[in-house]
């Protein structure tokens, strides 16, 4: 049975992910990462004058990477580490924490426990005063509440930093859902670690208290083989599934290649293919500022390389069909389906220099294997 490759434009379908049977016997990660063939030569030596400059860390001016994983067709190629990480070291995730949290949701979503147009407050009671918000507006981002999403620089009117570390840290989702309304939900786009934590608390209704502090590890995490994930809750017992997931750079590829490979892992269908086709399918009401231009385009809870109306593409250096998952400081996990490529990079990148683009055009070069000729 050949792979589901449908056309980019137009099209709502998964982008070049092989949902069906493989078209070959493929190499998956047992204890450990197989290796493979080593690049070499001058493009690598480029990726890595990018991916690993001299910084002064006293300043923290100027990209610093903590670490780069890239796995090839389910080979580990290329593994390089710098400051205090090391291959065993969980690393905090930051914002790719929402990202897991959605694979652990399409988990639940393919076992039945709810549906993208349920209301949130059937899964969370403290959301029924926004009764018409639902789990796909969450995934989107697009809630339509009034969150502002400001960080170090902007902390007083910053409604992330009150939910995590003053206000409502105690309960971070009830804490969101006190926020009123400013937009109808579905029709605008604004990030919000809010949503993401709305999301995780669902989860816990969905599930029951009992299985909740393991479902991460039951529904995903084990079937990964991840070993090495810490995920923090609050007061509450929630996850902070905006925030603070950490795991190690290897394992972290897991979760890479399980979207790569169309949520499936061996012979398992972990994430449904309908959860797929949603998570990678842009929102369709985003219409990005010039300061959202180069961070990709929302799906559920992915970032995408697709072009908006008038707009290019985010990373033009990319195919259109690559996505990520990415967090403050320049933490990113990009997936390139078609070069069967997945690349981990932590790092404590502060002055806002690094740029996606100019990382994926030198790892393409250095890392994607050429075309064979016929």
């Amino acid at each position: 049975m050949p792979c589901l490759r449908p056309l980019l434009r137009g099209a709502t379908l998964v982008a070049s992910l092989c949902l069906l049977a493989p078209a070959h016997a493929q190499t998956w990660p047992e204890a450990d990462w197989q290796g493979g063939p080593a690049p070499s030569g001058p493009a690598l030596q480029a990726f890595e004058a990018y991916a690993f400059p001299a910084r002064d860390d006293a300043t923290r001016q100027g990209v610093r990477s903590d670490a780069v994983v890239v796995i090839r067709d389910g080979q580990l190629v290329y593994e390089r580490y710098a400051g205090p990480t090391r291959a065993q070291t969980p690393h905090l995730a930051w914002s790719i924490s929402k990202s897991i949290m959605a694979c652990v949701l399409g988990v639940a979503y393919g076992e039945g426990r709810f549906q993208l147009d349920d209301a949130v407050a059937q899964h969370f009671a403290p959301f029924a005063a926004h009764p018409q918000v639902k789990m796909r507006h969450l995934l989107n981002w697009a809630s339509g509440l009034a969150w502002e999403e400001d960080y170090e620089y902007a902390p007083l009117k910053s409604s992330v930093v009150a939910m995590l570390y003053t206000r409502g840290r105690d309960d971070m989702a009830g804490f969101v859902a006190g926020f009123p309304a400013d937009a109808e939900p579905g029709q605008r786009f604004r990030y919000s670690s809010g949503d993401s934590n709305v999301l995780a608390a669902s989860l816990k209704q969905m599930v029951g208290e009992d299985a909740y502090a393991d479902y991460p590890w039951t529904a995903l995490f084990e079937p990964l083989g991840i070993r090495s994930a810490v995920w923090e809750r609050d007061a509450s017992g929630t996850f902070v599934g905006s925030s603070y997931a950490y795991m190690t750079a290897r394992d972290l590829a897991r979760i890479g290649l399980l979207m790569q490979r169309g949520g499936r892992w061996k012979e398992r269908q972990l994430l449904p293919q309908a959860w797929m086709q949603f998570a990678l399918t842009p929102f369709a009401n985003y219409h990005p500022t010039a300061e959202d231009a180069a961070d990709g385009v929302p799906g559920g809870q992915w970032w995408l390389n697709r072009a908006p109306a008038g707009a290019g593409l985010p990373w033009p250096n990319a195919p259109e069909t690559t996505f990520a998952a990415l967090g403050h400081w320049g933490q990113a996990l990009y997936v390139l389906p078609d070069q069967k490529l997945v690349i981990v990079r932590y790092a404590d990148d502060r002055d806002g220099s690094y740029r996606h683009d100019d990382f994926l055009k030198r790892a393409l070069a250095a890392f994607a294997q050429p075309e064979a000729k016929p």
